[in-house]
Parts: structure tokens; C-alpha cells; sequence
């Protein structure tokens, strides 16, 4: 059985910060609701950049710290549901920056799930021998969807792209587990308007579904390893918000500190929220070769998904 892991890993995020002070500036509201509700004291805005050009810049980082060539990449995956157009789609747009003749490339859309979906979808792929490696990179720009009128959601959002190379790693490693799913009757609760294509939000039924299918989702993929609360080194949730994060960590029985947090930093990125926080830890050596970690996420359709994976690439590694 081919094992199938994260080969490198790479993110991106806007200069411009934008605080909770600046939108008590342009609306009603506080810091200190805005940080007791969410946990949010910042987030990034793209501003004249499209999400394909934070694709590409995560995933050349990807790319570089997975040291592979470019070249070595024969299928490309982008999660979003902010495309620079209906189409060609993002994935398109950067496997043509990447010089990737010919090599196959698709958007999938599961709204903030999209990253488990794509990583879930890739590692399928690799595991069947059609393909090697794979770019999957989480990335969008909800600043372009949200309503700056509607403060209940407007100080939620962020901008930014997060990427992962996956491909075959050696027994021990990789993905142990995945769990995906949807609930179509939800979707009332969690959805682009038609209209104007702002979000619209339900945010008491949000929280109660998210609350309840983050922690479940998490468990099960868990159990799905062989694995139990005490061999998870990491739990990395959406950043949504963090009251719905420490939901299901004290589901899983895991300490605040095995718990990744970067909704303070970044607000919700939605699809590029799960991958940017995973780079974040590797980076500050708070992820290691060996470390089992488990990812877990929610979205607009409703959909949901989580992955339990062991970190590292190669036995030497650990």
C-alpha cells in the first residue's frame, strides 16, 4: 500500500493588517466584542491582488520547501470560492505561471472545507498510480465577498493562500485517515446571496452545527487512525472562530496548547485558514517529523471534513 503524505509546504499573506480598531472606525462595533466573540484581533486584505497571485506565491513556497522541480508536479488542485473568474479556474491560472504544460488542473469548491477535500482528493489520486505529486493549495480573497455593511460577518474575513505538495512517503508517514461530508439542507444557513454574491450567515445555526461536527469529525478520523486523544501532537481547526476551535479541541481532550492558533493573526480565510495555520507551526518548529496531527474543518454547503496524518517524509526524518 502506497503511503501518502505532505512532501512540502508554503504559504502567503497580504501586508496590509487590518485591525479591530480600524473597523470601529467605519462601523458599530468594538475590540472587545470583536475579540471575546471570535477571538479575532486581525486580519489580513489583499487589496489589488487576486487569489490566483496568492495561490502561486504559497505554492512556489510549497514547491521550494518540498525540493522538488517543477517539473515533478503532474496534477495541480486549488480550493476556493473566490476565483479571479467564473472561469478559467485559479488552478488553471497558476499552472500556467508554474510553466506546467499539459498537466491537468482543477477548483474544487466545498467553501472552508475545500483544503480536507482537496488534500483528501489528492491523496486518492497518488494512492490509484495515475500520479506523483500533486499541488493542493487552499486560497482565497473573501474581502471581494464580504458585505463591509453587515457587521456581523464583515469582521470575520481575511485574505491569503496556503499550498502543500503531496505525494509518497515512507511507511509511518503520511495520511492515516480522512472523513468528508455535506448536509445540502444547511446550506440556507451559509451561502453566497445571488444577488449581490456577498456572504450571508446565520451565525446562531452555524455555531451549533460547527460546534457539534468539528469535535465529531475529529474523533472519528482519530479512531479511523488506530490512534487516541493522547497520541494527537496537534489539533489544527478552521479559524473560524475560536469559540467554536476550543469546542472541539475539549472534544478531542486535548490541552489549549496542543491547539493551533492564527485566527487572532489572520481572521477566517476559509479555504487557505487550515494549510496557512499549518505552515505557521512547521515554521516555529511547533510540528516535527513524527507528530501526529489531526486537521478539521467546516463550510458554507453545509460541508465538513477532517484528515489524521502523521508528519514527516522519510524515516531518517524522525
Amino acid at each position: 500500500m502506497t503511503n501518502v503524505g505532505i512532501l512540502g509546504i508554503g504559504s502567503y499573506t497580504p501586508e496590509k493588517v487590518f485591525t479591530n480598531f480600524d473597523f470601529e472606525k467605519i462601523m458599530d462595533t468594538s475590540d472587545e466584542w470583536i475579540r471575546e466573540m471570535t477571538g479575532i484581533e486581525e486580519r489580513r486584505f489583499a487589496e489589488d491582488m487576486e487569489t490566483s497571485e496568492m495561490a502561486f506565491i504559497a505554492a512556489e513556497r510549497a514547491l521550494e520547501d518540498s525540493g522538488l522541480n517543477k517539473e515533478d508536479i503532474d496534477f495541480v488542485i486549488v480550493a476556493t470560492s473566490t476565483g479571479d473568474h467564473k472561469f478559467p479556474s485559479v488552478a488553471n491560472l497558476i499552472q500556467e505561471r508554474l510553466g506546467l504544460n499539459n498537466v491537468p488542473s482543477m477548483d474544487q469548491l466545498a467553501a472552508c472545507t475545500g483544503f480536507i477535500y482537496g488534500l483528501s482528493t489528492a491523496e486518492m489520486f497518488v494512492k490509484s498510480g495515475n500520479y506523483k505529486n500533486i499541488l493542493v493549495v487552499g486560497a482565497d480573497k473573501l474581502t471581494n465577498i464580504t458585505d463591509f455593511d453587515d457587521r456581523s460577518t464583515a469582521v470575520l474575513f481575511g485574505d491569503g493562500a496556503g499550498a502543500v505538495v503531496v505525494g509518497e512517503v515512507d511507511e509511518g508517514f503520511g495520511i492515516k485517515s480522512f472523513e468528508l461530508g455535506s448536509k445540502g439542507s444547511g446550506a440556507k444557513y451559509l451561502y453566497g446571496d445571488k444577488e449581490l454574491g456577498y456572504i450571508r450567515m446565520n451565525g446562531r445555526e452555524v455555531f451549533k452545527f460547527a460546534v457539534r461536527q468539528m469535535g465529531e469529525s475529529s474523533v472519528a478520523v482519530t479512531d479511523k487512525a488506530g490512534l487516541n486523544k493522547d497520541d494527537i501532537d496537534m489539533l489544527i481547526p478552521h479559524q473560524a472562530n475560536i469559540r467554536i476551535m476550543n469546542a472541539a479541541r475539549e472534544r478531542m481532550g486535548l490541552p489549549y496548547d496542543k491547539m493551533s492558533v492564527t485566527v487572532d493573526k489572520y481572521g477566517n480565510t476559509s479555504a487557505a485558514s487550515i494549510p496557512l495555520s499549518m505552515d505557521y507551526e512547521v515554521k516555529r518548529n511547533r510540528i516535527k517529523p513524527g507528530d501526529n496531527i489531526v486537521l478539521v474543518g467546516f463550510g458554507g454547503g453545509l460541508t465538513w471534513g477532517a484528515v489524521c496524518l502523521t508528519w514527516g517524509t522519510k524515516k531518517e526524518d524522525s
